[in-house]
């Protein structure tokens, strides 16, 4: 391919480039977590508005956050298959570029926060992108507890949502981080089994990487799985939800524990893809099903 040609197609896709470093598919799950937390925190009517400052600014620091994490890890990235296509490896999109990016949209997320909602919902913002860009992503070449280090930042969108809409972090807002906390370890983990030839290859230490027969794995999302269930019941026990909300939850938790099981009776990558598949149903469909219970009452 003539070089001419080769710049005038890096040059079109850089724009979109840019949208791929904010990992896209991320930024759903922070939306929808962070609407769960502002809603539910939510005392009176509901400040759309408000909601919408609050996803703006909430969106810009995840996206930074992505994209500094790229950077960061743009090494690691070109070796392994599922993210040698990234803007980083492929060269659309030089480091210079990416960092800048970065910095420039976690700041002006969280000044946005900061200015338009409130100091607490900024510093949970700041706090998620620092922890996650100085605690869980060096630590992913160093030791498989990094997953339960990575499940804090995780979990701390719906915060931002609830200190967004109430100026404070009340029982209610933990209950549901400790709802994604738990969450996050089935979920990983299955994607973790399914790609763990390319974290090896990467020198990333999963815990499927050090866990050949998936035997500490498995349990692991066993455990979780089942947890998750009297955990996720919780909105119901401390009155944020009431006794429609609390059976739904319970039959979506048997449900994803269902598939865990069955998953680990085969441990093949195809049953763990559906695993996936199912927590990334059950958190929104959890989360929906909070909200459409508070609404009628």
């Amino acid at each position: 391919m003539a070089p001419e040609r080769a710049e005038a197609i890096a040059a079109y896709d850089k724009p979109w480039a840019y949208v791929v470093l904010t990992k896209p598919d991320v930024t759903f799950l922070v939306v929808i977590t962070t609407v769960a937390g502002f809603y539910l925190g939510s005392v009176g009517s509901m400040e759309w508005m408000r909601l919408v400052q609050t996803l703006c600014g909430t969106l810009l620091v995840a996206g930074g956050t992505a994209a500094l994490n790229q950077y960061i890890e743009r090494d690691m990235d070109s070796v392994m298959r599922r993210t040698a296509a990234r803007p980083l490896p492929t060269g659309i999109l030089q480091p210079n570029e990416v960092l800048w990016f970065g910095v420039a949209t976690i700041a002006a997320g969280t000044i946005w926060l900061a200015l338009a909602i409130n100091a607490l919902a900024a510093l949970i913002a700041l706090a998620t992108s620092v922890s996650y860009l100085a605690a869980y992503t060096p630590l992913k070449t160093r030791t498989t507890l990094a997953t339960a280090v990575g499940a804090i930042p995780g979990a701390l969108p719906p915060l931002i949502g609830w200190a967004a809409a109430r100026g404070n972090l009340s029982g209610g807002a933990w209950v549901l981080f400790a709802i994604l906390f738990i969450w996050q370890f089935p979920h990983f983990m299955a994607i973790a089994w399914m790609y763990r030839e390319d974290y090896a290859r990467a020198g990333i230490q999963m815990l499927p990487v050090v866990d050949p027969s998936g035997d500490r794995t498995y349990r692991l999302i066993l455990i979780t799985s089942a947890l998750l269930i009297p955990v996720s019941l919780l909105p119901a026990v401390v009155g944020i939800n009431g006794i429609a909300y609390f059976f739904g939850a319970f039959v979506l938790g048997l449900l994803l524990l269902q598939v865990s099981c069955w998953a680990n009776r085969a441990r093949t990558n195809v049953r763990a893809k559906w695993l996936m598949h199912a927590t990334v149903a059950h958190i929104p469909l959890l989360l929906i099903w909070m909200i459409l219970d508070k609404l009628a009452h």
